[in-house]
């Protein structure tokens, strides 16, 4: 009765064996992830979860900062693996070199399905008749000839620069103002407080919709896209980033928000609050978003990567 008993354990434990899931260690070039950040405040604040949840996750998370031109370039140059932060429509001319050569991959799922990038006002500049892209020349003088773009080489200035050289919606003479989020944001915030016309570049997510009242012009004629400017932001990676890191892949296409849960996100880093203490905090709160960001992902070291991130939280 012993033989036939052992042979049958045998077979049973080659059985569950066989069919339990397998743990491929990833090589170590994929420990460290190297990140691309553009100086928006929507894609710091995922860029800032993905941080943490990485080092938690016992990788080492490197993040570089620079505008989006540099950080396409680096990751076909090697020296970046990733970049949470393709807004299309309004990066498409400026990553589509890159895509061509087949130096980037775009993942399938975007991160944001829900986004929007286009012109806006305040609220009173609407009620007084600048509802439209074709109203704006109509209001030169108010506004003082000026279109207030974010910084300089980005898809929104371009629009707005071919839009002024192009004479469409009969904008020549028009004047581009290019600066940082920040800035552009402290001018409107100023023209504002005087109730002064002004004619900027608006998108969501983002606090100014919760903080402002503004309006976002219609009549766009797609020049930011369909649907007045509705727009995806998606994760870029390495070609073959998927095969050589899997399981960090697996997490970036998990990572999925909408435009209210980033708003919010970005609310206290605006206030100066670090987004890593926000990202950590934002985990704490939301246990749901944290086991669905991190289903099927594990640590670095082939743990269960949920229950090894709570137990740093």
């Amino acid at each position: 009765m012993k033989a036939p008993f052992k042979r049958c354990c045998s077979i049973l434990c080659a059985s569950v064996l066989l069919s339990a899931p397998t743990w491929a260690a990833e090589p170590a070039s994929c420990k460290t992830v190297r990140m691309g950040v553009v100086n928006w405040t929507d894609v710091i604040a995922t860029s800032a979860v993905a941080d943490v949840l990485l080092t938690d996750l016992g990788y080492k998370s490197k993040q570089t900062s620079a505008v989006q031109q540099i950080l396409f370039a680096g990751i076909r140059d090697k020296r970046l693996d990733v970049f949470l932060g393709y807004w299309k429509p309004a990066m498409d001319q400026n990553i589509a070199p890159f895509l061509e050569a087949g130096q980037v991959k775009v993942l399938a799922q975007p991160s944001l399905a829900d986004a929007q990038a286009t012109l806006a006002v305040p609220d009173y500049v609407a009620q007084a008749g600048l509802k439209t892209f074709a109203d704006i020349a109509r209001f030169k003088q108010q506004l003082g000839g000026k279109i207030y773009g974010i910084e300089p080489g980005s898809g929104a200035n371009t629009t707005i620069k071919t839009m002024i050289d192009t004479n469409h919606f009969g904008l020549k003479g028009f004047k581009l103002i290019e600066s940082g989020e920040a800035g552009m944001l402290a001018a409107v915030q100023r023209a504002i407080n005087r109730k002064e016309f002004v004619v900027f570049v608006g998108w969501t997510p983002h606090p100014m919709n919760i903080n402002l009242r503004i309006t976002y012009l219609t009549g766009s004629e797609d020049v930011y896209g369909p649907n007045e400017g509705a727009a995806t932001v998606s994760t870029v990676t390495a070609p073959d980033y998927a095969e050589r890191c899997p399981n960090v892949n697996r997490l970036l296409q998990n990572l999925t928000f909408n435009a209210a849960q980033e708003s919010q996100l970005m609310v206290p880093i605006m206030a100066r609050k670090s987004p890593q203490d926000v990202a950590r905090q934002w985990l704490r709160e939301h246990p749901e978003d944290l086991q669905r960001w991190l289903a099927g992902v594990r640590s670095v070291d082939g743990e269960d990567g949920l229950a090894a991130v709570k137990a740093r939280l």
